[in-house]
Parts: C-alpha cells; structure tokens; sequence
C-alpha cells in the first residue's frame, strides 16, 4: 500500500480504534467519513506519504507498532523512534511463540522466586496490578504475552473489579482491550507450553 490516500485512511481507522471506545477497526472494516477532499487540504499529508512509501508491505503493522506505543500523531511517527517502535514489534510478531515460551519462563521464574501460586499471577489483591501485568509494564514480559494469557485466562476483566485506581489501570485495560484483535496466536500451542511449564514433571 502505497497511496498516500490509503494510508491516511488506514492511519486514521486505526487511530480511532486506539484512542476511542466506540469504534471497532475490524468491526467496521477500517471505514471512516474521511474522503479525499478532506485529506488533500491537510498540511501534513506528505507523512503519510512518506510513510506508506518507505513501508509499503507493512502499513498496518508500522502504524499499529506505534499506536501501542502511545505514539498517536502520525509526525512522530516518523522519527527514530517511530521506526524503532516498528522493529522491536516486528521482531516479536515474527517470533511470537518463542517470545510467548521466553516469557513464560520469566513469569514461572517470579511465580517461584517470590513463593506465589500460578493463579496468584493473574490476581488483583489490595488494589494492586495482576503480576503478569506488572511484569509487563516493567518490561520483563511483552504486552503479546500479557494478551494471550488474558485471552486463555480472561483474568483482565474479571480482577479489573478488583482495582478500583483510576490513574494507570483503565489506560491499561483499554490498550489490551483494543490491540488484542490484532495479536494472533496458536492457541493450542500457547495452551500447550503454558501447560509444560506449570505443571509437575
């Protein structure tokens, strides 16, 4: 995808389905109201340009890259950052399920190290974050992980009414909410390594 139109429209389906709680990207099939008239007139269409002209393979993965990242405007997109942001969540979508085995080692490690249960991992107790969530945003673990869990587990919602801070938690909630329709996983192979790792021998 090429077309500086295309990637605006992309762009924009995407930032939505980031940044609000009404749209669904996938549900909706990317359509927004932009037109062409309405991109034209933008000061800042030739990033978009610039963009789908250096990354014409993988769009959807650059700006999905940086919107997990908390990078929403497409300007700061195109610095270093914004492309180191594409290559460390490349590098984990093409290895997904050696990261999701790494991980799961490094969550065993702490489970075991801080004499803690395997569903304590996935509990909200005084107030305080899942461990796995945790050990995610200390960067330990990666958000994939964190989602393939909840999805085999589905602890978010359940503990989340367990956490009654409103700073950091609902942020959190929504990011893992809106980017999980975009992680895709082997769920009998996940199933299968979380299984070998936490049960006895």
């Amino acid at each position: 995808m090429s077309d500086p139109y295309a990637s605006y429209k992309l762009y924009n389906a995407l930032k939505l389905h980031f940044e609000t709680a009404s749209y669904d990207a996938i549900k909706y099939n990317f359509k927004t109201s932009v037109n062409p008239s309405s991109f034209y007139k933008r000061k800042d269409k030739y990033f978009f340009a610039k963009i789908a002209k250096k990354h014409p393979d993988d769009l959807m993965m650059y700006y999905i890259s940086n919107f997990k990242a908390g990078v929403s405007y497409v300007g700061d997109m195109l610095d270093e950052e914004g492309e180191r942001n594409f290559r460390d969540h490349k590098k984990i979508i093409e290895s997904l399920h050696r990261v999701f085995s790494v991980d799961i080692n490094t969550i065993a490690d702490t489970i075991e190290a801080d004499g803690l249960t395997f569903d304590s991992a996935f509990t909200a107790k005084d107030n305080n974050h899942p461990l796995v969530v945790k050990l995610w945003r200390q960067e330990e673990i990666s958000l994939e992980t964190v989602i393939i869990l909840n999805s085999m587990l589905g602890f978010m919602d359940r503990e989340g009414k367990n956490i009654s801070e409103t700073i950091s938690w609902p942020g959190i909630k929504k990011l893992i909410d809106k980017y999980t329709p975009f992680v895709r996983f082997d769920k009998n192979k996940c199933l299968t390594l979380l299984k070998k790792r936490f049960t006895n021998d």
